[in-house]
């Protein structure tokens, strides 16, 4: 009886047969990290910035190269960085210095972060715990080496509140004494009322906005410096903003106008430096270089000053990158 020939299994992904048939264990190809170089030159200092990035590990990490130059071809202020879920390395290659960050969750309500400079041996640790949800939390920081107690942060809806000890020199003697810092937010006439006490300064503001008009009026105690921000959409491409500070009389004016997603022409002036203004940009000003036609964001930009017109002066920023 003639032994028939059962059909050949397909192989697993990446694995090899040997001379008698046999199925090698197989290992994933890594290929080469698809590359994301990106330079910018700003012609008010006359330097390109270069960087260049890679995603390592499945994307479980991601490699940052970056360095500047100027005119003459000379290199300066390389950085080498790795970032990733857990732990940043950013190291300086001019400095011989490196900066340490790690975070990670402890327990499910607890999570733990880490800070250090390696040539100033100094840092900082924190320990954040949700108490009632992820809405109220308390965070314990303190800095390495520790200088005192540490400083508890407890963060609710309507804002936060920290409490921290720092030096006081009173009559050539140094004490320490409780700091306690804040921010409160809540709801007011359609509107959010804010209101921060740092270094017992205490800011308070209002901030009215609905599709057409944007109102925020702010205090600052002790000093009493008041202002006042206006802005006025006219439509979906026009927009008027006005700054006025009442203690200083001096104010600010910028109009916007946009021409779908990729062109913004900016007109301003401002009465501090005395000097107008007028910007042009091609690619959207907040958003990244991809999202920008060509992968290239340019803007031109014209300022006059009052108080001498001959000296004007038009900049441009160039920003491209490239995909490999």
């Amino acid at each position: 009886m003639e032994e028939t020939k059962s059909d050949p299994q397909p192989l697993p992904e990446g694995g090899a047969t040997t001379q008698n048939g046999g199925i090698l264990c197989g290992f994933p190809q890594i290929g080469r990290p698809n590359l994301r170089v990106t330079s910018e030159y700003d012609s008010d200092s006359s330097v390109f910035l270069h960087k260049v990035s890679c995603k390592l590990l499945n994307n479980l990490g991601k490699l940052k190269v970056s360095f500047q130059n100027n005119s003459k071809g000379e290199v300066s202020e390389p950085q080498v960085s790795f970032h990733s879920r857990l732990f940043s390395l950013q190291y300086d290659v001019e400095e011989n210095d490196a900066l340490l960050k790690a975070s990670f969750d402890v327990a499910p309500r607890l999570h733990f972060r880490a800070v250090h400079e390696v040539k100033a041996r100094q840092g900082e640790v924190a320990v954040v715990a949700d108490l009632a949800g992820p809405a109220y939390k308390l965070e314990l920081s303190s800095l390495v080496p520790s200088v005192g107690m540490p400083k508890a942060t407890f963060k609710f809806p309507l804002g936060e509140v920290s409490f921290e000890e720092k030096e006081e020199e009173e009559e050539e003697e140094q004490k320490r004494a409780l700091s306690v810092n804040g921010i409160l937010k809540t709801n007011v006439l359609n509107g959010v009322c804010t209101a921060k006490y740092n270094e017992e300064n205490l800011n308070l503001r209002y901030a009215f906005k609905d599709e057409q008009m944007t109102f925020i009026p702010s205090i600052s105690l002790p000093s009493n410096a008041v202002s006042c921000a206006f802005k006025r959409r006219f439509g979906p491409a026009d927009k008027l903003s006005y700054l006025y500070y009442f203690d200083s009389n001096n104010w600010s004016a910028v109009y916007k106008h946009t021409v779908g997603k990729d062109y913004k022409l900016k007109a301003g002036y401002d009465s501090e430096v005395r000097l107008g203004w007028a910007s042009l940009w091609v690619g959207d000003e907040d958003g990244q270089a991809k999202t920008a036609p060509m992968k290239m964001k340019v803007q031109f930009m014209l300022q006059v000053p009052q108080d001498d017109i001959k000296s004007s002066a038009l900049m441009f920023r160039v920003k491209k990158r490239w995909d490999i």
